[in-house]
């Protein structure tokens, strides 16, 4: 298992989860040291469902949580169903999202909103 398998694993859940475990591998000294938080978040697949594990790496980015543990208590607290307050300032957006024909009417709606 290497960093860009772990992440390609995590963009076939979605786009939060794959900056989550992106996230948790670059701030660790040596990225190996993440593979077991990474491979236990991509786990929780399993349990719950893709669905479930992008809202909850939704939640984990706006609170700025990546870890292992705080994934699993979103899941298991059914926080990921629970709305947020969405901030579009810290909304993951797919790469499609700036590169569609209305690009710059949603980048200078994001710039108005976020400063």
């Amino acid at each position: 298992m290497d960093k860009s398998r772990l992440i390609h694993w995590a963009e076939g859940i979605g786009v939060a989860t794959a900056e989550v475990v992106r996230t948790i591998l670059e701030r660790k000294p040596h990225p190996e040291m993440g593979y077991r938080a990474c491979l236990g978040i991509l786990s929780l697949e399993k349990i719950y469902s893709k669905p479930r594990l992008e809202a909850a790496g939704q939640r984990a980015f706006q609170l700025q949580a990546f870890s292992y543990q705080s994934l699993k208590s979103i899941l298991k607290r059914s926080l990921d169903r629970q709305p947020t307050s969405a901030d579009p300032c810290t909304t993951i957006r797919p790469p499609s999202w700036y590169s569609s024909a209305g690009r710059d009417l949603k980048k200078g709606l994001v710039r108005g909103i976020c400063g």
